[in-house]
């Protein structure tokens, strides 16, 4: 491996690009795959875990991998695309290990695991050979000592720790997005998953929670107490939220919305009583609605939002007073694209769709996918039998319907036929015995 640094830190490697010999992107490092081994012997590296751009996550061994630099990692262009499986005997480093508790061994002293350092050795094997440790903190506010010792100087990686943090393994995720967040916590043990849950904001945790299988957001709402369950479910869109609620015990579920501030509950208790294939089922109660003496510039202001999705910020409706769902008669939509041409002055009513007939709430999921795909739009309105407007469906939701159940875990599809040589559509041989086989029986 020439040209590579003989050390290389693992959480720096949260994130990196992965490339090919030709200089082609094949997906990002998510974690690096590690074996035990008995006694004081530094672990094996036997590969890392990469995400390749179908947000599959596969197993690269480290015999695949020609250089592991500042920025990048680099490798023999041979991809075994089927999807990573941990086995009872490996370990994730980021995972699983930083943010352990672990024992000096020369002054008995206990410290927090923050990274851990790799090197090759002369049998081409990589070790996990340093740790580096945060020592706890013996004044108020002080940062207790940093040391980077040798594997064999601590101890306490073999034993089962409650209530490990997460400072550590959330600072290497930090740029990462609330889907791909989500993918990790997916493949993490229930016990790690909760722990990391319980250490992201509120904010945070119920945009991830919104992206992952509902059995999983069902555990994870468990393992909280229940104000902070009800101030997560609060963060999150009230269909999300919604669809989650509709998941739990009666009495559970009650408990909480009952915690929750009063006007969220009601939007989640309202799209409760829609059934959940239907466009009130589908349906978010809180799309950017505008007056009708709005201005273009006063639209723009409001889409602007970053918290809006894609396709919420597409759109925005114009209605008569109350503004908040159910509102006011429903005048008609603007859309953000017809709205950038238009003066930032000029009222967003004279420039107004108004001959599309919205959705009812009690529409069929094939009824709204039919209405998106005719009138090309990725939001439509909701409204009741007296023109007022209940809320938006978007099309990212109606997708989130129309897939599998367990779209989010399983791989439904073959990944396409490669565009070139350097990933074989086939598992490949090993090039070494040293390597790994993921796929093997």
């Amino acid at each position: 491996m020439t040209g590579s640094p003989s050390r290389v830190y693992v959480a720096r490697l949260a994130g990196l690009p992965v490339y090919d010999p030709n200089g082609d992107q094949v997906g990002k490092v998510r974690d690096v795959v590690a074996m035990m081994r008995q006694g004081n012997q530094p672990p094996r590296v036997l590969g890392l875990v990469v995400e390749v751009f179908t947000r599959r996550r596969i197993f690269l061994p480290m015999t695949r991998v020609t250089s592991v630099d500042v920025g990048h990692v680099i490798t023999t262009g041979l991809l075994n695309m089927r999807r990573f499986e941990q086995r009872a005997t490996e370990v994730l480093v980021l995972g699983e290990l930083l943010d352990r508790t672990v024992t000096i061994a020369d002054t008995g002293a206990t410290a927090v695991v923050f990274d851990m350092a790799m090197e090759q050795w002369r049998t081409r094997d990589w070790l996990l050979t340093k740790v580096a440790v945060r020592e706890g903190s013996k004044r108020f506010r002080r940062r207790g000592q940093t040391h980077v010792l040798d594997w064999a100087d601590v101890s306490g990686f073999t034993q089962v720790e409650e209530g490990q943090g997460a400072t550590h393994i959330l600072a290497a995720f930090e740029s990462m997005r609330a889907a791909d967040l989500a993918g990790v916590l997916h493949d993490l043990s229930v016990k790690r998953r909760n722990e990391i849950a319980v250490a992201l904001d509120d904010e945070r945790l119920a945009d991830v929670l919104e992206e992952l299988p509902e059995d999983i957001q069902v555990e994870i709402l468990a393992g909280l107490d229940t104000e902070r369950a009800a101030d997560v479910l609060e963060e999150m869109s009230p269909d999300d939220a919604a669809d989650l609620i509709a998941e739990l015990p009666t009495d559970t579920a009650e408990r909480l919305l009952t915690l929750m501030e009063p006007e969220e509950a009601e939007d989640v208790r309202r799209l409760l009583t829609y059934e959940e294939h239907t466009a009130g089922g589908l349906m978010t109660s809180e799309p950017v609605i505008l007056p009708v003496d709005a201005t273009v510039a006063d639209a723009l202001a409001h889409v602007r939002n970053a918290d809006l999705s894609p396709a919420l910020a597409a759109m925005i409706y114009v209605c008569r007073p109350p503004l908040e769902t159910p509102t006011g008669r429903f005048i008609g939509i603007g859309h953000i694209q017809r709205l950038l041409r238009e003066p930032p002055s000029e009222l967003v009513s004279a420039a107004l769709d108004t001959d599309l007939d919205g959705l009812r709430p009690d529409d069929s999921l094939q009824t709204v996918s039919k209405y998106l795909a005719t009138y090309n739009l990725v939001a439509a309105p909701v409204l009741d039998d007296e023109g007022r407007l209940l809320g938006a469906v978007t099309v990212d939701d109606v997708l989130d319907h129309l897939l599998p159940d367990d779209w989010r875990e399983n791989d439904h599809t073959e990944p396409a036929e490669p565009t070139g040589p350097s990933i074989p559509s086939t598992p490949s041989t090993p090039s070494t015995p040293q390597e790994v086989d993921h796929d093997a029986p």
